[in-house]
C-alpha cells in the first residue's frame, strides 16, 4: 500500500473545510440551545438557524422563508416526490422522471408505484441528455410532478434545467430538481429557472454529513415529510440540527464565494485529466457530455477489465476513486446510469469516476493518470478477452 493520498472521489463526499469545523463547534459547547424554545439562552441557536437559512436563500435567489433543512439530500428526494403524489393525488397521479436518476429518486418512484402512482421514465441520449420533445409528450392531464436531477452524480452531464422547467410551468406541473451534485458548482436562480422544488446536501460541499436543504416555492401545497413537532414552520418535525447548519451554511457561503474562480481551475484539471487519459489509454472512452458537465467530474470507460479491480489496484495506489455513486458501491450490477446511456454490460463494469476539487492539482493528476496507465495494462494482460481481442487482428489505439 502506498502512503501516498490523492482523493478524487469528491462527488461522493468531500473533506470539511478547517473555517466550517470552526464555525460548528461553538453550538456544540457554548450555544448548545434548542432553537425552538423560547428562553433567551436559545435565542443564539435560533440567530444562527435563521443566518444559513438566509445564506440559502441568497444563493438560490429566493425568499428565506421558502427554505426548509432536511438531513440529507435523499430525505429531500423523498419528501419531494412522496409529498407531492399525497397533496396533488385528486389532481392526478403521474410523475416523469429519468432513468439516469439517484436512487433516493427511482426507490422512492418504485415505493409510489406500489401506491398507485403511475411513473414514466425517460430515456436520455448517449451523453445523457434528457429529449425535450420526449418530455412534452410524456406529459398527460394528470401529470402532476416532474422531476429530474440538475447534473448527473456518475457521469456529470447537467441536464437543460431551465427548458425543463419552462415546459412544466407551460403545462401547469410542478417542477423538482435534485441539485445535490450542482448546487453550488453551478450558478442556480431558481426562479430564472422555473424550479418549484430543489434538494442539495451539505456534504458534498466540504460541509457536514447529515445535513440537506429542500427548497419548496411558496404555494406549493406539500405538507410535513416528517412527523412530530413544529420545527421548520410546521413542515419538518425534529430538533434542529443546529451545528450540522450552521457548516451547511459556512460550506455554502464559501463554496459561493469562490464558484467561479475555484471551478475554472477544477475544469482546467478536468479536462487535462480527460486529454491524458483518452490520449493515452487505448480502448477507453469517456462517460457524458464533453462539455455540458460539471467542472470537476470526469467518468472513463476502459474496455477489458472490471472496475472492482481497477479501484483495489487504484487504492494500493494511494488513489481514491469510484465505479459509480457510493450508495451503489456494494452492487456487483453494472451502473444503471451507464446502461441508460447505452453502453453494454461488459463495458460499463469497467467504468471509473474520478471528481476533483479545490484541493487537488496538476501533480495530483499526473500522479493519477500515470498510475492508472499502469493498472489498466497490468489487468488487460490478466483478461483473456483482451488478448483473444489482440489476436484476432481487432487492435487498434484510439479509443472505443
Amino acid at each position: 500500500m502506498s502512503n501516498k493520498l490523492i482523493y478524487l472521489d469528491n462527488a461522493a463526499t468531500t473533506r470539511v473545510r478547517e473555517e466550517v469545523v470552526a464555525a460548528m463547534i461553538p453550538y456544540y459547547t457554548q450555544e448548545y440551545g434548542n432553537a425552538s424554545t423560547v428562553y433567551s439562552f436559545a435565542q443564539g441557536a435560533k440567530q444562527a438557524l435563521d443566518h444559513s437559512r438566509d445564506i440559502m436563500a441568497g444563493i438560490l435567489g429566493c425568499k428565506s422563508n421558502e427554505i426548509y433543512f432536511t438531513g440529507c439530500g435523499s430525505e429531500s428526494d423523498n419528501w419531494a416526490l412522496k409529498a407531492t403524489a399525497e397533496a396533488y393525488k385528486a389532481k392526478g397521479n403521474h410523475i416523469i422522471t429519468t432513468k439516469i436518476e439517484h436512487h433516493a429518486i427511482l426507490h422512492t418512484c418504485e415505493w409510489l408505484e406500489k401506491n398507485g402512482v403511475e411513473v414514466t421514465y425517460l430515456d436520455v441520449d448517449e451523453f445523457g441528455l434528457v429529449d425535450l420533445q420526449q418530455l412534452e409528450a410524456a406529459i398527460r392531464p394528470t401529470t402532476i410532478l416532474i422531476s429530474i436531477m440538475f447534473a448527473n452524480n456518475e457521469i456529470g452531464t447537467i441536464e437543460p434545467i431551465k427548458e425543463i422547467g419552462a415546459i412544466a410551468k407551460k403545462h401547469g406541473v410542478l417542477f423538482h430538481t435534485d441539485a445535490v451534485q450542482a448546487f453550488c458548482q453551478v450558478p442556480i436562480n431558481v426562479d430564472e429557472l422555473n424550479i418549484d422544488m430543489l434538494s442539495a446536501s451539505a456534504h458534498k460541499l466540504n460541509g457536514p454529513k447529515g445535513v440537506g436543504l429542500m427548497y419548496i416555492r411558496k404555494g406549493v401545497k406539500i405538507r410535513s415529510f416528517m412527523h412530530g413537532g413544529a420545527q421548520e414552520r410546521k413542515r419538518r418535525a425534529g430538533t434542529e440540527n443546529i451545528p450540522g447548519i450552521v457548516g451547511f451554511g459556512k460550506a455554502a457561503e464559501i463554496a459561493a464565494a469562490t464558484m467561479a474562480e475555484r471551478t475554472a481551475k477544477e475544469q482546467e484539471l478536468r479536462d487535462y485529466l480527460m486529454e491524458r487519459v483518452l490520449s493515452e489509454i487505448p480502448y477507453s472512452r469517456l462517460n457524458g457530455h464533453r462539455t455540458k458537465r460539471l467542472p470537476g467530474n470526469a467518468n472513463f470507460s476502459f474496455q477489458f477489465i472490471e472496475g472492482e479491480s481497477l479501484l483495489i489496484m487504484l487504492d494500493m495506489a494511494g488513489i481514491c476513486g469510484s465505479s459509480g455513486s457510493a450508495c451503489t458501491s456494494g452492487s456487483l450490477d453494472p451502473s444503471h446510469v451507464l446502461l441508460a446511456i447505452g453502453l453494454p454490460h461488459e463495458i460499463a463494469h469497467g467504468s471509473l469516476r474520478l471528481s476533483l476539487s479545490h484541493e487537488t492539482t496538476k501533480e495530483d493528476i499526473d500522479y493519477t493518470v500515470d498510475r492508472l496507465k499502469e493498472i489498466v495494462a497490468k489487468l488487460r494482460d490478466m483478461s483473456p478477452l483482451y488478448e483473444d481481442f489482440i489476436k484476432g487482428g481487432k487492435g487498434r489505439k484510439g479509443g472505443m
